[in-house]
């Protein structure tokens, strides 16, 4: 069993308060989680208002699919909101 984890960094300079970042927040964590069925959720920087922190994780068979699939999730995010991808970590265990 191999376990995926990814960090996301995302900076949305337009939100203004937290209720529009919850807003963000909600929408991408459900994406992430229909799409990819992976474990997702904002895991920092909970009040600040223009910086998401998203951890995810997913358990796959081998280390090919787990490259594959942090892939296709790091294109998802890029292209599913406006935010700015500031920094993204990857971790296979």
């Amino acid at each position: 069993m191999i376990i995926a984890a990814m960090i996301f960094r995302l900076r949305a300079p337009w939100v203004h308060s937290l209720k529009e970042k919850r807003m963000i927040v909600k929408s991408l964590v459900a994406q992430l989680q229909n799409r990819f069925h992976v474990s997702a959720a904002e895991i920092d920087a909970q009040d600040t208002h223009q910086i998401i922190v998203l951890g995810l994780a997913a358990v796959v068979p081998h280390n090919a699919l787990a490259d594959s699939l942090m892939d296709e999730i790091s294109q998802f995010v890029e292209t599913a909101t406006d935010a700015e991808i500031v920094e993204e970590t990857r971790e296979i265990r």
